[in-house]
């Protein structure tokens, strides 16, 4: 068997793969409906249902790629990378919540706690690094991971700005526009990072079978 045959994915698989997807981008845009149908006093706020989703999703991808890195260990400082990532993220979610109920800035401090030792790691094994982020590149998870990435930490930054929605709605502006154009989208660009690791599992079973095969 091929070395990286494992990497692909089978017609068939894929279709069945992507339509569950897609029925997961509905329940969660459906989600988004409720809430804004049905909680104005939180909707899109950092206690509200979208808020929320965005959190599961960032902490089941981070427990996924850990879970990941464990099943196989031909992307290890790739997958370690990714887990920081998230779970950055993940902190950074929480940052009301943290700000309020530990100290403000305690989110920062956390963020830092993990990152640096993690970026510490991955800097040192660079040339091992780049191997494994090109193989994953070329991946169904690694489209995927991309796609997310830009969606969520650019895309969704650069389309939630406020100035934009002030020229955009005039003197109609509310805050409300500016935060569910924002928040939705990031929605959207988490739901494609959750994915990519749910792929990533995936992929690395599919490796780990291989090796036994």
């Amino acid at each position: 068997m091929p070395e990286h045959s494992a990497d692909r994915i089978g017609f068939r698989h894929l279709c069945l793969r992507g339509f569950a997807y897609m029925l997961l981008v509905a329940a969660l845009m459906q989600a988004v409906l409720l809430e804004a149908t049905y909680m104005p006093d939180v909707r899109f706020s950092e206690i509200g249902l979208t808020e929320s989703l965005q959190s599961l999703l960032l902490l089941a991808g981070t427990i996924l790629a850990i879970v990941a890195r464990r099943l196989d260990d031909r992307l290890p400082h790739l997958t370690l990378l990714v887990i920081g990532l998230l779970g950055a993220s993940l902190i950074r979610e929480q940052d009301a919540w943290l700000d309020e109920f530990v100290f403000d800035g305690a989110w920062q401090i956390l963020v830092s706690l993990l990152v640096l030792p993690i970026l510490f790691v991955v800097i040192r094994n660079g040339r091992a690094f780049a191997a494994e982020l090109e193989r994953y590149a070329t991946t169904f998870s690694g489209g995927l991971f991309a796609a997310g990435f830009i969606g969520t930490y650019v895309f969704s930054r650069l389309y939630g700005r406020g100035e934009m929605w002030e020229a955009v709605l005039g003197e109609q502006y509310i805050r409300v526009f500016k935060d569910a154009a924002e928040e939705v989208t990031e929605l959207f660009g988490y739901t494609l990072l959750c994915i990519a690791m749910i792929e990533l599992l995936l992929l690395a079973r599919r490796w780990r079978q291989q090796g036994r095969g």
